[in-house]
């Protein structure tokens, strides 16, 4: 399975993710700038935050009460369809899934 993080700008990564693993550890795992994963995914940094592309969002589905709360303190501006890539695993139904890492 796959994914594709494109940088703010417009150049772009794509990623073989195993199933289950989140798309945080496969971008940290590979150095992709933009994607640091400070607290190791455990819901307390905002440094993995993305933007889901539109046509991705109601897949991965909206964040959860905390990772809510933890968008309001990421770096970067929320947007309507920003996530924290920790909390989004890769399955079947996401791959080719497409993330846009904000500027900050």
């Amino acid at each position: 399975m796959q994914a594709t993080w494109i940088q703010p700008d417009g150049s772009a990564t794509t990623l073989d993710v195993p199933d289950g693993c989140t798309l945080m550890q496969a971008a940290t795992a590979r150095n992709l700038p933009g994607i640091i994963g400070e607290c190791g995914g455990s819901l307390s940094c905002a440094t993995c935050h993305v933007i889901v592309d539109p046509g991705w969002f109601a897949r991965t589905g909206a964040a959860g009460p905390f990772e809510d709360q933890m968008l309001d303190v990421a770096e970067a501006e929320r947007q309507p369809t920003s996530r924290l890539s920790c909390q989004i695993k890769m399955s079947a139904d996401l791959d080719g899934i497409i993330l846009h890492i904000p500027a900050v």
